[in-house]
């Protein structure tokens, strides 16, 4: 893994695109690709008013910004010819498995489509040299014997969020073979599969995390629908490094590419219940939950487990903080934030913490 000073030496001054800027993942790569002087500029939708991204006031600290539908060729393709990007992060996406029940069809136009047209937005593009597309570690087809997910596994989905982001899969393998084999983006392109993360920041409705730290704040109680659900829960800052290590050696041309697909996902020590989650917290908050009925028109993967021996061994990348370390680093976020401490400030200082930690 690398230091600060190796960081700030590469990503000084370089321009990045990143699409979805002002979503949770997005807000923090902005605030830590500002913090290593890049010259970020972000399209993306407005955010909420309760989000990270105002939090941070990280807007005032961008090269540009575009509040503007991915679905929009048109004015995608603009933003991209005039920021001139050399490296792009593409977040923008339809994120969350419910509300992909809720609105299918915007699920599917955002995560396909939305990836299609920047694919097709950058085919002219010269100034470019690393593009990072973010997926999901929900495109595998879940087998009965809960393994663990290797990148040439066989994808499939059933929830249309799942289903979307396999598609996004196949757009993305079509466009390198299509257009990019023999161009300046060969072999620099990558899809990267996370597992589900959490961190300070994450104010989305119908996940965990949130869930827990808007129970705590609102003393309410937590409704748990999916308590034997096992997930492979990592610190946000996890795979945020491993994209940024990726972005700079497929700009550098030093990476093996051809399978373009990388996993970035937590040691085998997070994977665990949420039940297990809930419990570990409620050990030092204070808090009551409950267990309810799972919306059956709503079924979500039971077991997601990664295997990401391919990034440790191409990137010497690997999951830094352990699952305690990273709920108590959630919750110590959480906590500075109530007590004053701005939010761009315990991103910076956090980050700091990944990085010199051993």
């Amino acid at each position: 893994m690398e230091d600060i000073r190796k960081l700030k030496k590469f990503w000084s001054k370089k321009n990045v695109l990143i699409t979805g800027h002002t979503g949770f993942k997005g807000t923090w790569l902005s605030i830590i690709l500002t913090y290593l002087n890049s010259r970020v500029s972000g399209y993306s939708l407005k955010p909420k008013k309760n989000s990270l991204f105002n939090k941070s006031m990280i807007l005032q600290k961008l090269k540009s910004n575009t509040y503007g539908d991915i679905n929009n060729l048109t004015n995608l393709k603009k933003k991209i010819r005039d920021c001139k990007p050399e490296i792009i992060f593409h977040l923008a996406a339809q994120p969350l498995v419910i509300e992909s029940y809720k609105d299918p069809i915007k699920t599917f136009n955002t995560n396909i489509i939305g990836t299609a047209n920047l694919l097709e937005s950058i085919r002219n593009i010269k100034s470019i040299k690393s593009v990072i597309i973010i997926t999901t570690d929900k495109v595998y087809k879940i087998k009965k014997n809960n393994k663990l997910y290797k990148e040439l596994d066989q994808l499939g989905g059933f929830d249309p969020y799942s289903t979307s982001k396999v598609g996004t899969e196949i757009v993305v393998e079509s466009y390198i073979k299509s257009f990019f084999k023999n161009s300046n983006l060969k072999n620099r392109i990558s899809t990267v599969r996370a597992g589900n993360v959490i961190g300070g920041g994450d104010f989305s409705t119908n996940r965990l995390f949130p869930d827990i730290i808007s129970v705590i704040n609102n003393k309410k109680k937590l409704k748990i629908r999916n308590p034997n659900h096992i997930r492979p829960w990592q610190h946000v800052l996890d795979p945020l490094m491993g994209y940024l290590i990726l972005a700079k050696k497929q700009y550098i041309n030093k990476v093996d590419n051809k399978e373009h697909a990388w996993n970035f996902g937590p040691h085998k020590g997070n994977f665990k219940k949420v039940i297990d989650i809930v419990k570990f917290i409620k050990s030092s908050q204070k808090f009551e939950y409950i267990l309810t009925k799972n919306n059956i028109n709503y079924k979500e993967t039971e077991i997601l487990k990664l295997n990401s021996l391919k990034a440790k061994k191409k990137l010497d990348w690997t999951s830094k903080w352990n699952l305690s370390e990273s709920i108590i680093k959630t919750l110590e976020w959480n906590e500075n934030i109530k007590n004053g401490v701005p939010a761009k400030d315990m991103c910076e200082r956090q980050f700091l913490m990944y990085i010199n930690k051993n």
